[in-house]
């Protein structure tokens, strides 16, 4: 077959499943910025899935944290200052027993779970669902959702002041009311041993060190536009100023909830205190280019394009 008719009999086999010029493919990422690809979201014929919101916990002191909670920190709590609450306890809890959304104590204190499985496109928007529904239920019951909740308050909306994180080296805190039973202290014996060993840093936002195995990572949510911290990342790493250790190096990051989160391969037996004087050394150094604005030569824009094509999408 001549080249002539190989183009048209591909042309013909197309058909109606050509795109357009100015048309969105079906393989191709859906405008609205889920991170799905057209045809399973806006494309998809049986309707668009939830209302999504790309930077669902935007303007809320301690937004890094919350996600860095919500993400990879496998045990944590925050107390919460929630005015509805009156005089109860309300703590925000990286993960309850069953990925349970909420817990209402025997006391009518609330625990609010981070790590769930329901999904309806704007996660502070569902929280603050949730905890509107624990703040009316009976204590001693668990408060979920089940459908999404529709337009309403964001926990933004229903939460003031900071966060003030307490990382956990297991889930002890989910038996505060319980009694010691030994069905409980098999769940949490369980679930304590697959709890990676996690430590926050102090002196910056939203830096964890962690031991996965045998391997050590800093991962490190940042509050930055995307485009402006990728360009200081790849300036940083043109001139070889991206490290924290020796033998440590920058891998990649990944996306979530509208933040980029880069991540550093440690040297094993590195551990969380040996970072503290390094970490902050780069935060200085990273806040100092994120304030250069001038284009980027041809071997930082040949780094960006590197550290682009090793991002990763979670949320």
């Amino acid at each position: 077959m001549g080249k002539k008719s190989r183009v048209k009999a591909r042309s013909a086999a197309a058909g109606p499943s050509e795109v357009a010029e100015g048309e969105v493919g079906p393989r191709q990422p859906c405008p609205c910025g889920s991170g799905r690809r057209y045809k399973s979201c806006h494309g998809d014929p049986s309707g668009p899935p939830p209302l999504f919101n790309p930077r669902p916990f935007a303007g809320m002191v301690g937004e890094c944290d919350l996600i860095a909670l919500r993400e990879f920190v496998p045990s944590a709590t925050v107390p919460l200052t929630v005015k509805a609450a009156g005089t109860r306890v309300v703590t925000l809890c990286t993960l309850l027993p069953g990925a349970a959304p909420a817990l209402v104590r025997e006391n009518g204190d609330i625990a609010l779970g981070l790590q769930v499985q329901h999904a309806y496109g704007d996660p502070s928007r569902d929280l603050a669902a949730v905890l509107t529904a624990a703040l009316d239920a009976e204590p001693g019951t668990m408060v979920g959702l089940t459908e999404d909740p529709g337009e309403g308050p964001t926990l933004q909306d229903m939460v003031s002041g900071g966060l003030t994180v307490t990382v956990h080296d297991g889930f002890d805190y989910w038996a505060v009311d319980v009694e010691d039973t030994g069905a409980m202290a098999e769940v949490l014996e369980q679930a304590n041993s697959a709890v990676s060993p996690t430590v926050r840093l102090a002196g910056v936002e939203a830096a964890y060190w962690t031991e996965l195995g045998e391997r050590e990572f800093l991962r490190w949510v940042r509050p930055e536009d995307e485009d402006v911290l990728l360009d200081a990342l790849a300036r940083l790493h043109a001139a070889g100023e991206d490290h924290l250790v020796e033998d440590g190096r920058l891998i990649g990051m990944f996306r979530a909830h509208g933040v980029l989160v880069p991540v550093w391969d440690l040297p094993p037996a590195t551990g969380a205190e040996a970072l503290l004087e390094p970490v902050a050394a780069f935060d200085k150094r990273l806040a100092e280019t994120l304030a250069d604005r001038t284009p980027l030569n041809t071997e930082e824009r040949s780094v960006r394009s590197g550290l682009a094509s090793r991002q990763l999408t979670i949320r």
